[in-house]
């Protein structure tokens, strides 16, 4: 079982063709509202990766509510958690360029007063794994956090946006996710080696817990097990990179919440993440088991590992 504590968010996305420089106002070529945020689109990518998922957060008593939940519910995602404040839904304001990239602001509105209070210790344990970001405070999240860590539970942080990391959070976590701007200012901050490799083996050896380094195109580098994986991302072609971290994240926490070992729940992250950029928008990208699977071959025959000694 996995239980997400995040974020939900209306995606209000602007594809351009290209990304606008400061003081500048250019013309769009479409507009859509979608459902996203953090949270929510890690708890659709595990559920659609074949875990059974819960989402607790907050989204606000307004119409960008409904929206913002469908696709969850749609995927029959459990949303008993889900807190309802008297304060506007998460907002992402999304600028997408010609080439796939983007550019992201976020307003957190109701993910504010998501309360970790609305995880009953019935729903984390031993058999229960904990998904957890930074779009949400992070005192909640650090509070959640060592709570489930004593009742046995697996904790995985996505920590995005980069945010400064306690020591107490980190001392709850079995799993940390970072892209390279969050590795290297979370490095920067513990007083660790920068670069992917040298920062997620260091990580590892100093704070005994799973380092995975996202690299975008180029796939990931992790660090479990005293052992360092290089995955290498399949070559597809690029429609929208929204979202992508998201697909990783979710594959990654359903296989590793299944039992599946770190080589074959890398292999699906990454695969995961990589077709989720064949697709526009976050949601509508997030691959199914299916289609993981299948990329998951081709990813894991390009793997490298060694040992940490």
């Amino acid at each position: 079982m996995i239980v997400v504590f995040g974020s939900v968010n209306l995606d209000l996305v602007a594809r351009v063709e290209r990304l606008p420089r400061e003081g500048e106002t250019i013309a769009g070529t479409s507009f859509a509202a979608l459902p996203g945020g953090k949270g929510a689109n890690q708890a659709l990518a595990a559920r659609r990766a074949g875990a059974s998922v819960a989402m607790a957060g907050a989204v606000g008593a307004d119409g960008f509510a409904e929206t913002a939940l469908r696709e969850l519910v749609a995927a029959g995602t459990g949303l008993h958690a889900m807190r309802r404040v008297e304060v506007s839904t998460g907002v992402a304001l999304i600028h997408v360029d010609a080439a796939g990239g983007n550019a992201i602001t976020v307003i957190a509105g109701a993910n504010a007063h998501a309360a970790p209070a609305d995880v009953a210790d019935a729903a984390l344990g031993p058999g229960t794994t904990l998904v957890l970001q930074l779009e949400v405070p992070v005192d909640s999240v650090t509070s959640i956090a060592i709570r489930a860590k004593r009742l046995g539970t697996r904790v995985i942080l996505n920590a995005a946006p980069a945010h400064p990391l306690s020591g107490a959070l980190i001392a709850a976590l079995d799993v940390l996710i970072v892209n390279e701007h969050e590795a290297a200012a979370v490095a920067a901050a513990h007083a660790l080696p920068a670069g992917p490799e040298n920062f997620a083996s260091a990580f590892h050896r100093r704070c005994k817990c799973a380092v995975v380094v996202t690299l975008g195109a180029a796939g990931a580098i992790a660090a479990a097990e005293g052992a360092l994986f290089t995955v290498a991302a399949p070559k597809l072609r690029v429609i929208d990179t929204v979202g992508a971290g998201d697909a990783l994240v979710g594959a990654l926490a359903a296989a590793l919440d299944r039992g599946t070992d770190w080589a074959r729940a890398l292999a699906e992250g990454v695969a995961a993440g990589s077709l989720a950029c064949t697709v526009e928008g976050a949601q509508a990208a997030l691959p199914d088991r299916a289609a993981i699977v299948a990329q998951a071959a081709t990813v894991a025959a390009g793997m490298r590992s060694r040992s940490l000694g």
